[in-house]
């Protein structure tokens, strides 16, 4: 994107932003990140359609953050955009992972309060309409929690272990079994401008600032089109950086195991050393036993040195301040905002005559 185009679009940002200040109803954004979603959008947004003819005290934009699609997303999005100026869409240069999309969508809602809901419906939008009820409770963060997971088993029970694993060894309060669907307020929002992490934890970020906090319990369904993008590696990546953004603790616990296996060791050589020098006939040919300590030696080494390259990978992609996400297409409702402008030129012109 060229400079035109970044101060075109600051401008737009600028007055829409005005428009949302000087309106009496509220402003809510729906924060949608996609990838390949095509098959979901005409549900989803007819959905939300019926969510924002429901909540008639508020009014609603569309936000979508498209991770570089290779389907029809983008092109689906975009002939939507047309008919309706809610729809706002980012399109990526490439595919910067899902909490950089979700990231970025906050950073660019205009709303007083952002909702961040998947394409997949597996969460219901017809819940936001409770989310809004405790945000005007004065909760900045309505988020919810899952009771039902149409998993597999093991799959399920995983993930459960991960949420009370990320708890416990984080400093923050995370809840258990909520993911990403949440409202925050705008003054969560601003407080995100201020991240500079490559591969953020929202979901711990958010958390961590302390703000009033509720979740609302519902049922997950499965998905009805498309297919999941998170596999086996995407999983454990997330999982990894949920416990390394959150906490130094897996340093301290592999400091104070490390402790305790060089206190075995030295109980070993003590054994082994008086064995050598009152009573060499009884020591065991010992190859198996060597072996075995030194291929366990080895496997702690480099899971210990993975661990520990793991928060040193963080700091060097953090230090490198290079940008979030690259905006290659922008879909803004621009009409909208050439009519604000109209106006305002209007109202000076017969302000001038006066």
């Amino acid at each position: 994107m060229d400079t035109y185009q970044e101060n075109e679009y600051r401008n737009l940002f600028l007055q829409l932003e005005n428009r949302r200040k000087n309106n009496a109803r509220k402003l809510i954004t729906i924060c949608v990140p996609v990838l390949n979603e095509a098959s979901n959008l005409n549900a989803l947004l007819e959905r939300l359609n019926t969510l924002s003819e429901t909540e008639k005290d508020y009014d609603f934009e569309f936000l979508f953050t498209d991770n570089a699609s290779t389907d029809k997303t983008f092109e689906i999005l975009a002939e939507k955009a047309q008919s309706d100026s809610r729809i706002r869409v980012l399109r990526f240069s490439r595919n910067f992972g899902f909490q950089i999309s979700i990231l970025m969508n906050y950073l660019n809602a205009y709303g007083d309060a952002a909702v961040q809901i998947d394409a997949d419906l597996q969460d219901p939008p017809e819940l936001i309409s409770s989310f809004l009820r405790k945000w005007e409770e004065r909760h900045k963060v309505v988020y919810g929690v899952r009771k039902r997971l149409p998993e597999f088993f093991l799959k399920r029970w995983s993930r459960k272990a991960y949420y009370r694993l990320v708890r416990s060894l984080s400093e923050t309060n995370i809840p258990n079994d909520a993911g990403d669907f949440r409202l925050i307020d705008r003054i969560i929002i601003e407080e995100l401008r201020g991240i500079k992490e490559q591969t953020p934890y929202l979901r711990g970020i958010i958390a961590n600032l302390g703000y009033a906090q509720v979740g609302i319990p519902y049922d997950r369904v499965a998905r009805t089109a498309g297919v999941s993008k998170f596999n086996l590696p995407a999983l454990i990546a997330l999982g990894l950086d949920g416990i390394t953004s959150q906490s130094t603790k897996p340093l301290r616990i592999v400091t104070m195991f490390g402790v305790f296996i060089s206190m075995l060791a030295f109980a070993g050589i003590t054994y082994h050393l008086g064995a050598y020098i009152f009573d060499r006939n009884s020591l065991p040919d010992g190859f198996t036993t060597l072996t075995m300590i030194g291929l366990t030696t080895l496997g702690l080494n480099s899971l210990f040195i993975g661990l520990v390259g793991e928060y040193v990978g963080r700091i060097f992609n953090n230090s490198r301040g290079h940008f979030l996400a690259q905006v290659e297409h922008r879909i803004e409702p621009i009409s909208d905002v050439k009519a604000a402008e109209a106006e305002v030129e209007n109202s000076q012109k017969l302000k001038e005559i006066a």
